[in-house]
């Protein structure tokens, strides 16, 4: 992490944090534009490079703090003692809520960065990627699939539910009309649907 970049004020790293995380979630690491950037967040380029360096180093800060304070959501709302399915969603989904109401691009970044291809970009949060995907395999692992009737496939199961959730939000930035809070609430209402079916 850059320890100097903290030693701005909250506002201003925020800002220039959800900047990042808009444009590389919008547009991807090959498309994303400092110029972009720096106009979202309305500082000077000079700031921007002075505390990153690079495009390339605005990326992996922001992948770093994302996957750091996602971490830090996910082991606080994803209770480990719960092993419904539907349960352990919605607490994934609370845990991502939590971290939308200050970052509202965050997951959406992160859903991005799950289909990025440019080979510099991928090699620069690799180490940080395979921690975020512990941190869900961990959660995989506490649920029993086996509550679920023996002709449901649970994995599928989960991802439809995954599927749908993201469809919602993806929605919800094309349409400009994005909120975490309504999309928490569709996404439980989609999940409780799914629950009363089986």
């Amino acid at each position: 992490m850059n320890n100097k970049f903290f030693d701005l004020p909250k506002e201003k790293q925020d800002r220039m944090i959800n900047a990042a995380l808009k444009i590389f979630a919008l547009w991807g690491y090959r498309h994303a534009c400092t110029d972009d950037i720096v106009r979202e967040a309305s500082i000077s380029k000079g700031l921007l490079f002075h505390y990153f360096g690079s495009k390339l180093g605005v990326y992996t800060f922001v992948y770093d703090y994302s996957v750091r304070y996602m971490t830090l959501e996910l082991r606080t709302t994803v209770h480990s003692k719960e092993h419904n399915l539907f349960e352990v969603v919605k607490q994934i989904e609370e845990a991502r809520t939590h971290a939308m109401r200050n970052y509202p691009y965050m997951q959406l970044f992160l859903n991005r960065c799950q289909i990025e291809d440019v080979k510099e970009a991928l090699l620069a949060v690799e180490d940080r990627k395979a921690a975020l995907q512990e941190q869900y395999d961990n959660i995989e692992r506490q649920v029993d699939y086996t509550r679920l009737p023996s002709s449901v496939d649970g994995r599928r199961l989960r991802k439809i539910l995954e599927f749908t959730i993201q469809g919602l939000m993806n929605e919800g930035f094309r349409e400009d009309k994005f909120h975490p809070d309504m999309l928490y609430e569709e996404a439980v209402n989609y999940i409780n649907m799914m629950k009363g079916i089986l």
